[in-house]
Parts: C-alpha cells; structure tokens; sequence
C-alpha cells in the first residue's frame, strides 16, 4: 500500500530544524570519487533515498561502497579499473547518475550512460555535456536509449563556453577535464555553491582548478588524482524549505547547520514578505509574520533566486496579503503542481512561464488530497497543508524522500500536526 503525508491544519511550525549535506552536491561529490583509486570518504551526507540510487550505481561500476546513514557518512574503495556502463533501471530513476560521464570519460577514456529520468519539471538536455566532451576530443552518440562516449587516448584541453550555466554541464566538464592533457577553458559556467564544493574536492585530490566560483574556470590536466575525505556544503534547499515553512504558517524555527550566506537572495524575499531573519553569532533564526506580504520572484541560476524553491513562493504567496507573480526561468514545466495547490483552494493564474498568485486568508485554504509531482513541490503542498484547515492528504511522497531527511519527523518534532500513513489506514 502507498504511504502517505497527512497533515493536520492549522497547525505552525516552531522549533529547531536540522540541514546537512546538500542531497544537488553530495551525490555529484560520490560520482566525483571515481576519478581517484582507493577509498575517499564523504561527510556530512543526507539520509535521503538518492543517496541509495548513487552508491548502488557505483557498486555497478565496480566500486565498494559503505553508506552509513546514521553517522551521515559514505565510503567509496574505488578500484584501479572501472566499469563503464550505467545503467536504465537507476539513471532513469534518478538524473545526478549523469554525473558519472565525466568521472569515466577521465578514468576510462569512453562511457556508455543511459538517457536521464528524475524529476518532472522540464527539458534538460545533455547538448552542452556533449558539445564539451567533443570539444575535448570525445566521440560521442547516442544508441539503444543510452549515450557512448569514447576518446582515443584521453581528453585534450580546450576551450568551451556554455551557451546556459548549467550545473550538470559545468559538473561533468569539470571532472573531465581534471586529467585531460593541457589547459581546459570552461566559460559561462554555473556558480552555485554545490559547484564550488565540488571543485574543492577535486583540488583536494589534486586537481589544478582555478575560478571556482566565477563564471570561468581554467583546469590544468594532471596525471592522476588522489583520494580523499570530503565534508559536504549544507543544503540551501532544505534551510529554504524550513524557512519558508515559518514564512507561511507564523512560525518560528531555528535552522541548525546551514549557511546563510549562500541564501542572500531567498533571505532578502523572505524579509520582504515580514519574515524576522537574524544570522547573527552563527545562529539562523526565522520567524514568520502573522500574515505574509506577497513577493515577486523570478528564478535564475546562481546568485539568482534558485529554481528549487520556487514552489515555496507559490505557496507562501497563496496565504499572502495581495498578489505576487512568480516567474520560472530555469525549468518551464514545474507549474504541474500548483493545479494541486489549486485543491487546497489557492488562487494561481498561468501565462507561460509566469504565475500570478493572488493571496487568501489562510482559514480559506481547506485541506484536500494532493500529489506529489516532484520533491520540492510534495513539501511545498505538505507546508501549504499546515496553513490550510482541515486535513491535507499527500501522496506521492516517495519524491520528497529523496531530498529530505526524515521530513516528518523533523516537523513533527517542531510541534506540527504531521504523520506517515498507509493510504487507507485508520488514525
């Protein structure tokens, strides 16, 4: 039987709330460990499902790989020679596996990587991972549903601007480049601070990497790299999501192990809609205003308003005084859930990549059955469900298990209404 979130409305969130490592970097840092034979270990991991996909992944591909979800940790024995075929059943299940291509173009010198599934939420194409592997040499095609990559020799530096920052594009590039002979130019690379992190981990390992964290970075191949132990940058994402949570239920809620200052943008919102915010004596409090001021946003890449919390915005913005248009730049295809919002009764108009929200009062939202498309759109309906009355049931919640750890009882713990049932099950 499907499990089930079903929250109790009203109902506010007050108390201490946790982040670890971020689920956009730590499964980009394990494919990353492929480039060094031996053990390299990772900290500060999230207990989350992706996690699981990864490791099997590179159990697959010959590693030895050790989670220990408790102690958020991971440990990798790669060997001296590697498998290069990733495989359907858990590229399909999770898009980061294309974070491998890179890792094995660099040990194997080919790879053959299965087409890319994972979220929902728009187009997201391997064009400029292909242009740049090709600009290094490789040759690449697609065949039987996966991608073939093969260089004769080894890469070859070069320079490649990104015609879009993107995170997997500049990921896979960077790893690739990190034993190619000579110097490789990546421009227009993504900046997010999931990047940085992992080209610090690179650099740990021996990797001559120069420009982390600006839009160019200038690589010098080495022959070999070492391995490594690597804590990982705390995920943005989920103080976002337990910040906003505060924003739109009048809560108040102390994050614990997260960096504030890589969220100045989404904190600069947030104060604009009456959240209290102090950052101060490394301390990040939030404290939700009785009712939210609406917001505009529109999501860009890195330091732009991030993508994966605009469902938040939406569902802030529904509760909100006033209207608020919220403009998706990143992935045209993540509005699917605010027809679930729609249930609980918000009030989302859509023109193209555009949303205009005009907010209620919360005692008009009344809860619904809702799905899950995606994992930050399943919080954001379980967040909506704590603002609206009555019960909110949501179901698809194996999407929100692979980006956050213990989602539930992390809320339950901070005082709100919130279980775990199996659909049909009695309280």
């Amino acid at each position: 039987m499907e499990e089930k979130i079903e929250v109790h409305g009203p109902t506010a969130v007050n108390g201490r709330l946790p982040v670890f490592g971020a689920k956009n970097s730590v499964l980009k840092l394990m494919a990353a460990a492929l480039l060094a034979p031996g053990r390299s270990t990772i900290t500060n991991v999230p207990e989350i499902h992706d996690v699981t996909v990864m490791a099997e992944l590179l159990r697959r591909l010959g590693c030895d790989v050790t989670y220990r979800a408790a102690e958020h940790e991971v440990a990798i024995d790669v060997p001296e020679v590697l498998g290069h075929q990733a495989d359907y059943d858990l590229v399909r299940a999770m898009r980061a596996s294309i974070s491998v291509l890179g890792p094995l173009m660099a040990r194997c010198h080919r790879a053959e990587v299965a087409l890319p599934g994972g979220d929902a939420i728009g187009t997201r194409g391997l064009d400029m991972h292909r242009a740049g592997l090709e600009a290094m040499g490789a040759q690449l095609g697609i065949e039987r549903g996966f991608l073939r990559a093969e260089v004769v020799g080894g890469l070859t530096g070069a320079t490649y601007r990104l015609g879009y920052p993107s995170v997997g594009a500049t990921e896979n590039l960077m790893t690739a480049a990190t034993t190619a002979s000579g110097v490789t130019v990546l421009e227009n690379v993504a900046r997010e601070p999931e990047i940085v992190d992992i080209g610090e981990m690179l650099r740990a390992m021996g990797a001559q990497i120069e420009g982390l964290g600006s839009t160019t970075l200038t690589i010098t191949g080495v022959p070999r790299l070492h391995p490594v132990t690597h804590r990982t940058v705390p995920d943005r994402i989920v103080a976002g999501t337990w910040a906003f949570a505060a924003g739109v239920t009048g809560g108040r809620v102390e994050i614990e192990g997260a960096q504030p200052e890589h969220m100045g943008v989404v904190l600069d919102k947030l104060r604009a809609s009456g959240c209290e915010i102090d950052t101060s004596g490394g301390r990040f409090v939030v404290q939700g205003p009785p009712r939210p001021r609406a917001i505009n946003v529109s999501t860009l890449p890195y330091p732009g308003f991030p993508t994966d919390l605009q469902p938040f915005v939406v569902a802030l913005n529904a509760v909100a005084e006033g209207s608020g248009i919220v403009t998706e730049n990143v992935f045209e295809a993540r509005w699917g859930f605010t027809a679930e919002l729609e249930r609980l009764g918000a009030r989302v108009h859509l023109d193209g990549h555009h949303a205009r929200v005009d907010g209620v009062p919360a005692r008009e939202l009344s809860g619904a059955p809702v799905e899950a498309m995606d994992i930050r759109a399943g919080a954001a309906l379980v967040i909506a469900g704590m603002a609206a009355e009555g019960i909110t049931e949501v179901s698809g919640i194996g999407h929100i298990d692979r980006g956050y750890e213990h989602f539930v009882e992390h809320l339950a713990g901070a005082g709100v209404r919130v279980q775990r049932r199996m659909a049909g099950s009695q309280a």
